[in-house]
């Protein structure tokens, strides 16, 4: 290694919500690190609601692997509140309205199952916030939900990594990446492992051979002059922002237009499904978009390149990125530090039959 190049033990490229928790986790271990960041083409991580909900589905069911993610997603959120010295995690409850006499009677059905019934803070066969919402047929109200300020703790994290000679905006130029079984460099850069979270991004020219998918997600900003008293999510979410009386709604959900804009018809989607939710009058102040790498079994993709070991994903968090990023950046952190294994639901093994040299 040459006196200008500058060691560090991992460098992690993109700093939305993958980049920046691993980033923390590997902090937290005293390790060094360097993270490249473009910020422009981090649009779903700082554009998202970062609403983290532990039922899902039309079939109203738990998310995957509930009990250990968001358990591990409050303790990770509430540290890195006390570290940076500031506020971006909310856990609140979440309301979701039955839309009808079958919702109701298919979730009575399922209240008996202690598994999903112990998320329930409470269970309305009527209206019960009928001033402020459709809910005719009642609904649920959700515990161990809430929202994160996204771009909050995106900036903490990179004011963090500023102040420490540990950030470096910048476009990443695969061209000048040096790889080899022992270390890694990139310009003047040396490094035991380079990390890629920049989603689509990450993907050519190493990793174009994974299923992972962009996904467009557009959200509209709107104004009520009345507070909902939980946060809702029913069709569409409503959550606040760090502006009063000023929400977040969405999402839309693409696979085929992909278009870097906003369009009129995400526009008039969101509204139409805020119509059927809310009672309460709203005003639309303001539409963005982003792309969500998303993969073919809906699951993230950790570990290292089947022909360069020093070469490592962490990508396709897609919808779900501010209850994934905290537990799988702790199980990847250990796992580069060899003090732990990736489980195979996310391991990148699972795809390495796809790849091909040719």
């Amino acid at each position: 290694m040459s006196k200008d190049q500058q060691k560090v033990d991992v460098l992690i490229v993109g700093q939305g919500l993958a980049g920046s928790a691993l980033a923390l986790q590997l902090i937290y271990r005293s390790k060094k690190v360097m993270v490249i960041d473009q910020p422009a083409n981090n649009r779903s991580s700082r554009v998202a609601a970062g609403l983290f909900n532990p039922v899902t589905g039309m079939g109203i069911v738990k998310t995957w692997m509930e009990e250990p993610i968001f358990s591990y997603l409050h303790e990770f959120y509430a540290e890195a509140e006390k570290f940076f010295n500031e506020k971006f995690f909310f856990p609140q409850l979440l309301y979701r309205p039955f839309g009808t006499i079958e919702e109701q009677n298919s979730w009575m059905g399922k209240s008996a199952d202690p598994t999903v019934n112990n998320l329930m803070a409470d269970v309305f066969t009527t209206s019960h916030f009928g001033n402020q919402v459709h809910d005719r047929f009642g609904g649920l109200l959700i515990k161990n939900a809430g929202y994160i300020d996204s771009p909050a703790f995106l900036k903490a994290v990179q004011s963090y990594l500023i102040a420490n000679q540990s950030y470096w905006e910048s476009h990443f130029n695969s061209d000048d990446l040096v790889l080899n079984n022992e270390r890694i460099s990139y310009q003047n850069i040396v490094a035991d492992y380079i990390v890629m979270c920049t989603g689509i991004n990450s993907l050519v020219p190493f990793f174009d051979w994974l299923p992972i998918r962009s996904l467009k997600g557009e959200t509209l900003t709107i104004s009520m002059k009345q507070s909902p008293e939980m946060l809702l999510n029913k069709g569409v979410y409503v959550v606040p922002t760090d502006q009063p009386n000023l929400y977040k709604a969405g999402a839309t959900y693409s696979l085929k237009e992909l278009s870097p804009a906003t369009t009129i018809e995400g526009e008039n989607e969101i509204k139409e499904k805020l119509g059927a939710l809310l009672k309460i009058p709203f005003e639309i102040v303001g539409q963005d978009w982003g792309i969500r790498p998303t993969t073919v079994d809906r699951k993230p993709i950790l570990g290292s390149h089947p022909v360069h070991p020093k070469l490592v994903i962490f990508n396709g968090l897609g919808t779900k990125g501010v209850s994934l990023a905290p537990y799988f950046s702790n199980q990847l952190a250990n796992w580069l530090l060899e003090k732990g294994e990736i489980i195979k639901e996310v391991n990148i093994n699972r795809f390495k039959p796809l790849y091909s040299k040719s």
